[in-house]
């Protein structure tokens, strides 16, 4: 049994050293400090044995601890990512296969119709099918005022966050049968917007929007949709934001004073998979440190 601990003090606090990222999503093993996925300490309960699950952007940040979490659950997974992420996606699947479960690593930039169509088939070869899509693949940079960004870079976002999910739904919904469940990776930006994200938040609201169309659609083929949405936590994805000072004070308006560790977001994840949300469908589950979504 775990022992109870104070949320404020479990993991490092502000300030933190400034930092950066050499590009997108980012490599974990540059961060300072190095986030915590459940490497050490998630303990599986068989929750999802027999499961095959695929998880966009699943080589560090919030994927990784998913598929860490889906793996040690039971689950055998396929993990896309973007071929420069290779070797966050190794140690990844290292971590899934010392599990004693499958991983199909699928390197692919999902901004190309092609690499959405060719992920799908490719998890479905590897696993024999697919009852758990997890998307979560997402980008997000700071942003000028006045919504002075650039057509090609608001073109990126939008494809990445809102363009890819929609054709992988498109391609993975004929693989899923009754008791299937879909996980959409939100945003408290969803619903509280920063105005330095502006096109990210549009995305993540759009993506709100999608999770419960899409639970209503595919409710009468017994096929559930959820999102969970996370407040700030600590990924590669937030030194490669462009933020200066920002990251150096992430999350320290938290109520709990801190940001959010990935592992903190597995749970969330696989209670929304499990048989345990049976009745859970159209739902958008806030993990946030306190702050109000």
């Amino acid at each position: 049994m775990n022992p109870m601990q104070d949320p404020r003090t479990k993991y490092a606090t502000p300030p933190f050293p400034a930092q950066q990222q050499p590009g997108q999503p980012g490599r974990t093993g540059l961060m300072d400090p190095v986030p915590d996925h459940g490497e050490e300490d998630y303990r599986g309960r068989e929750r999802l044995v027999g499961r095959c699950a695929l998880i966009t952007g699943g080589d560090s940040g919030i994927g990784r601890a998913v598929a860490i979490a889906y793996a040690r659950e039971g689950a055998d997974i396929a993990l896309s990512f973007l071929p420069e992420e290779q070797e966050d996606a190794e140690s990844t699947a290292a971590l899934i296969e010392q599990a004693g479960r499958t991983c199909v690593l699928i390197p692919r930039d999902l901004r190309e119709e092609s690499a959405c169509i060719e992920t799908v088939a490719e998890a479905v070869a590897g696993l024999g099918g697919i009852d758990l899509l997890v998307l979560n693949a997402g980008v997000q940079r700071e942003r000028s005022a006045d919504a002075d960004i650039d057509r090609d870079a608001i073109l990126d976002v939008f494809t990445t966050n809102l363009v890819a999910p929609l054709i992988l739904m498109r391609e993975a919904a004929p693989h899923l049968n009754p008791g299937s469940s879909v996980i959409v990776t939100a945003s408290i930006q969803s619903f509280n917007p920063s105005p330095d994200l502006l096109d990210y938040a549009m995305t993540k609201a759009a993506l709100v929007a999608f999770t419960r169309a899409l639970a209503v659609e595919q409710g009468s083929r017994g096929v559930r949709v959820n999102a969970v949405a996370p407040g700030p936590i600590w990924t590669p994805l937030i030194p490669a934001t462009g933020w200066d000072e920002k990251v150096v004070h992430f999350g320290e308006d938290t109520p709990l004073g801190r940001p959010g560790q990935p592992a903190e977001l597995a749970g969330a994840y696989v209670y929304l998979a499990s048989e345990e949300a049976s009745y859970v469908s159209g739902a958008v589950l806030p993990v946030t440190g306190g702050k109000h979504p």
